[in-house]
């Protein structure tokens, strides 16, 4: 299993960026999967997660109505569609995969507990 974020960057408050996550060794199309976000100092925290096979969607409540999980099972891809963006999203995000067709009710709180496959991770920055 391997993930690939990419989409990051610098952005003024207000904007918007796309991050994508491409996703090779697994099908899409029946999983959990996140994005998370970290910063220095600080532990991961969940952002938002999607149930591939149902496209159930969960977000944290700092980014609900201007962040959008979603997914291409064509080509294998997660996106996290990010508006209004703040300065206190600045963060290097992380896409992320765990085996089972349903996230589990803590998947945003514990995501090192729940979550077994990680990209590299793309800085977002807003200033």
């Amino acid at each position: 299993v391997q993930l690939v974020e990419s989409g990051g960057g610098l952005m003024q408050p207000g904007g918007s960026l796309r991050l994508s996550c491409v996703a090779s060794g697994y099908a899409l199309d029946d999983n959990c999967m996140g994005w998370f976000r970290q910063v220095p100092g600080k532990g991961r925290e969940g952002v938002a997660t999607i149930e591939t096979g149902f496209g159930t969607t969960t977000y944290a409540e700092f980014v609900k109505g201007r962040f959008t999980i979603s997914q291409d099972n064509a080509k294998n891809t997660l996106y996290l569609q990010m508006d209004s963006l703040k300065p206190e999203d600045t963060a290097k995000y992380y896409c992320a995969v765990r085996n089972g067709e349903n996230c589990p009710p803590k998947a945003l709180q514990w995501p090192r507990r729940l979550f077994g496959y990680w990209g590299q991770g793309t800085q977002v920055t807003v200033s």
